[in-house]
């Protein structure tokens, strides 16, 4: 009998992943040991050790490396969505040292929740085969769930992390049922073996194989909050602590827009003519459907969770568009819109007050008075989120309907810049709220600004116009990436 022979490691390959789940053990084990006061030592200890993970990865930049017989990548590909998600591990840090001092939570549960979400986010990213994938969405998923519910005393928080929960094990059988009839139509489930499977002629066409992208489509859907598979996103943006609603909102559409565009370039190429039909009218009512019911909001984190609807169905776009130019669209867009909304809800957390419960649009009355630094970085952000010049979401959706009138979908690009115009209404609105509208009189006459949310807001602000103005940099780095997927 011949002896098993595992598959070669490559250590280097992974780092980044080793760094920050190594990170995630000692955050925890030292929170055993720090009192609830010192939290802010915990949250060094994760923002150096995201930082260290972030260096690994970008030392990567370039190779073609693989893990795990090649079921896990470490190229351009991973380097470019993973500093993405790090990134916003290492602001979600600093947005959340204040609020988690200030409620009194378990820091050392807090941060290394956190940190697994991160490493979840990078097996996502680097997933080239189906089990990684189904690995780190729920290494994610399963984070995010205690994170949506970490605010054990208010009763929204325990509903948001509830119907999390639910929806998403519901979804994710959808996805392990996907693999499964994936493994029985080709034989594996590399992405790799499942593209050169799907050459032979007579695959094509069977049910088994097309079933089986369409529940993977599903379960990857769910998590994106496109439509039909959003319902439980207001309510759980809403529930959850808004530094977590932040968090959950950016770092899981960076993690599984990179999971699902390696997916479709690298396994699925063949029924290109059957994912991009279906991608297609996902993406428009996701546009729609995301902005319309956003108009009709009061809540502003309700109004941003469908926001997040519309804004994933833009991403989609890209997607669907296809070509280099479609992916490099969707790379940028993702850094873009991860920077603008993690600075909009920082200036919703800084608003929000005592208990986090202050997020409705009445609470920005006057703000521009009481608080000129954060009405002029909130203002920013919706300009950047409605797509205004001279902001970072203008450059995206630019390069996003560029991308669809090349690959051919006018359509597409005319739906996204008409949806762009109702969704400028409910982002004004704030700004109305912010500099036309008087304070009311029980608002405090300035709003506390802690410095971890002013380094947060600050930081979130200078790359929204920086990559609106001088879109040069992060643009070559998504070409260069691009070219990396087969």
């Amino acid at each position: 009998m011949p002896a098993i022979q595992p598959p070669p490691v490559d250590l280097a390959a992974i780092l980044p992943l080793i760094v920050v789940a190594l990170t995630a053990m000692v955050v925890l084990i030292v929170g055993l040991f720090v009192r609830r006061e010192q939290s802010a030592v915990l949250a060094a200890i994760a923002l150096i050790g995201t930082i260290v993970a972030l260096f690994a990865a970008l030392a990567l930049w370039g190779s073609d490396r693989s893990a795990f017989g090649n079921a896990v990548a470490a190229d351009s590909v991973f380097v470019f969505f993973g500093a993405v998600c790090l990134a916003i591990v290492a602001l979600t840090v600093v947005l959340s040292a204040e609020f988690v001092a200030r409620e009194g939570f378990s820091a050392g549960e807090y941060y290394a929740l956190l940190l697994f979400t991160g490493a979840g986010m990078l097996v996502l990213a680097s997933a080239r085969d189906l089990i990684v994938l189904l690995i780190g969405l729920e290494i994610l998923s399963l984070s995010l769930y205690v994170l949506a519910g970490f605010a054990r005393e208010r009763l929204t928080s325990e509903e948001a992390a509830i119907k999390y929960f639910l929806l998403g094990s519901f979804a994710l059988s959808f996805l392990v049922y996907g693999t499964a009839l994936m493994y029985g139509a080709t034989g594996s489930t590399q992405f790799q073996a499942i593209a050169a499977a799907l050459q032979k002629p007579n695959l094509l066409g069977n049910p088994l194989l097309l079933g089986a992208g369409g529940l993977i489509l599903v379960g990857l859907a769910f998590k994106l909050s496109l439509v039909p598979f959003h319902m439980w996103t207001p309510d759980v943006y809403e529930g959850a602590p808004t530094a977590v609603t932040a968090f959950m909102a950016v770092g899981t559409k960076a993690a599984v827009f990179a999971a699902l565009l390696r997916l479709l370039s690298e396994a699925l190429p063949s029924l290109r003519a059957d994912w991009a039909n279906i991608l297609w009218g996902i993406a428009i009512l996701s546009m729609i459907l995301g902005n319309v019911a956003a108009v009709t909001q009061r809540n502003a984190k309700r109004m941003l969770a469908y926001s997040s609807i519309a804004q994933a169905g833009y991403m989609l776009i890209a997607v669907v568009a296809g070509g280099t130019a479609g992916r490099n669209a969707l790379m940028f867009y993702v850094a873009a819109y991860a920077v603008m909304n993690l600075g909009a809800f920082a200036v919703i957390q800084a608003i929000s007050g005592a208990r986090d419960e202050a997020t409705d649009v009445a609470s920005f009355d006057g703000l521009g008075r009481r608080s000129p630094l954060l009405a002029g970085a909130m203002a920013v952000f919706m300009l950047s989120l409605a797509g205004v010049p001279p902001t970072a979401g203008f450059m995206a959706k630019l390069y996003v309907f560029s991308a669809a009138i090349q690959g051919g979908y006018l359509d597409l690009a005319i739906v996204g810049v008409l949806t762009s115009a109702v969704a400028t209404f409910y982002y004004l609105r704030l700004i109305v709220a912010m500099y036309m509208r008087p304070c009311a009189d029980s608002a405090p006459a300035a709003v506390p600004l802690p410095a971890s949310l002013t380094v947060a807001v600050v930081a979130a602000l200078i790359l929204t116009l920086q990559m609106g103005i001088l879109p040069s940099f992060p643009l070559s780095m998504a070409q260069a990436t691009a070219l990396a997927l087969r």
